[in-house]
């Protein structure tokens, strides 16, 4: 089976992975709601307001536990954080 997203998500996978971060979650988090403009969640606040339902890095597919509404968060790998909220369009 072919991967028709796999080139994009090595390269963004690479793009986000190669940033110099900060050890210090809390910094690393407010670089990237700086540079993102979206919330920022670690997996803590993640795991409270979403379910995974799926894994293809960079990104986790997710259900919004507050309403139902399916979408997708990027993440970087370490620190563990989460952005980027986008909902599923029909």
């Amino acid at each position: 089976m072919i991967d028709e997203t796999e080139e994009y998500r090595r390269a963004r996978q690479a793009e986000l992975n190669s940033a110099p971060v900060s050890d210090d979650k809390e910094s690393e988090k407010a670089r990237l709601e700086r540079e993102t403009g979206s919330k920022v969640y670690t997996t803590d606040e993640m795991s409270a307001e979403f379910t995974v339902t799926g894994f293809a890095a960079p990104f986790v597919v997710v259900k919004r536990k507050s309403d139902g509404q399916v979408g997708s968060l990027e993440f970087q790998h370490s620190p563990r954080l989460y952005f980027n909220w986008q909902p599923d369009r029909p």
